[in-house]
């Protein structure tokens, strides 16, 4: 007998869906999402063929070997941090280990869609802080008034995706704060070498996140890594699912870590590529913005929608953040080359 569709949660229903474009990507010059654009280091798929057998695929992953390793490579202790499955987990497990119905959580705007998501899902109340309009700077005054005793979370992307943004007053916000979880995600570490990850012993608000996913280029093996002080960590294994990293992705990271030239050599292609970039986009006129990420936020010289097309037509993908910030398109930068070919397409686009 059929009865009535059963109807999802309030905080659900007043969710808008998230529906990423990542499909139809392959054997195109991936410009859109932040990712390597080389791909991991050898290391990491000689080490995978290894494992791969067909008897290791039969058993549940385990993590004795991998947290030693990363906790070296991190200068933390073992119990300072869980693996999680990327960043989105690390968002969902801080969340839900902190955040109860109707609990403040304050985000800001442009930024990672994931911390809007997971709060909602939670039925928290988002308070939504907005990066200064025209010059992107980080408001810390803004920020710093929208903290009440009902905040129980501030989530906070360092560098930010889209703009670019990067901060350091982590002790401002930290110390104005006590009462909630403050997550400082560290997506793009790398090219920008700001961390609050020292901070950790000294905070028992702060928690810090790492991904593989973007320089180590492993964002199919969907890794990271929450930080915080071992009482924490303790708390969130509690609301962690038990298995959510895979044996492959555990193995994965091990030889990942041990291939620091690999990440430092892309790392100096993208910086150089970068200024490039913002070289290109000076010649032509397009205003942007400095950035302390893999990427560079633009104003589209015409629609962003008719040229995102134009240049995936060209094999080459952006992202248009005009939802975002009107008018505007996002481009990871990679190595020299993929730049090049990204200005001379986006040239010709002008005529």
């Amino acid at each position: 007998m059929a009865g009535n569709q059963l109807a999802p949660r309030p905080a659900v229903e007043r969710m808008a869906a998230y529906s990423p474009p990542s499909s139809g990507r392959a054997g195109k010059l991936r410009l859109d999402f932040n990712e390597n654009t080389l791909g991991a280091s050898p290391r990491v798929v000689a080490a995978l063929e290894r494992a791969l057998k067909a008897d290791a695929l039969a058993v549940y992953p385990e993590y004795a070997e991998t947290k030693p390793v990363l906790a070296n490579f991190f200068g933390v202790q073992p119990d300072e941090f869980i693996l999680t499955n990327g960043t989105d987990e690390a968002i969902q497990v801080l969340v839900n280990t902190y955040v109860d119905d109707g609990d403040d959580v304050i985000i800001l705007h442009p930024s990672y869609a994931m911390y809007r998501f997971y709060s909602e899902v939670a039925g928290a109340n988002i308070v939504e802080v907005s990066y200064r309009a025209g010059s992107l700077d980080f408001p810390m005054e803004e920020l710093l008034a929208a903290i009440t005793p009902r905040t129980k979370a501030i989530l906070i992307s360092n560098p930010n995706n889209p703009t670019g943004t990067a901060f350091r007053g982590f002790d401002q916000v930290l110390a104005a704060a006590p009462h909630a979880a403050v997550l400082i995600d560290e997506a793009y570490f790398e090219f920008c070498q700001i961390t609050a990850l020292p901070l950790i012993g000294t905070y028992p608000n702060l928690f810090v996140s790492r991904t593989f996913s973007k320089v180590f280029g492993m964002a199919a093996m969907r890794v990271g890594c929450l930080f915080s002080q071992a009482q924490n960590v303790a708390w969130m294994h509690k609301a962690q699912s038990p298995y959510s990293v895979n044996m492959p992705a555990a193995v994965a990271v091990r030889a990942a870590v041990e291939d620091t030239e690999y990440v430092a050599a892309y790392v100096r292609q993208v910086l150089a590529a970068r200024e490039r970039c913002y070289e290109g986009l000076a010649r032509l006129a397009v205003k942007h913005w400095r950035s302390e990420g893999n990427f560079v936020l633009f104003v589209s010289p015409r629609p962003p929608k008719p040229l995102c097309t134009a240049l995936r037509e060209q094999g080459i993908l952006v992202r248009d953040r005009s939802h975002d910030i009107p008018n505007t398109v996002r481009v990871t930068v990679g190595t020299m080359e993929q730049i090049e070919r990204f200005l001379t397409a986006l040239e010709g686009q002008l005529r």
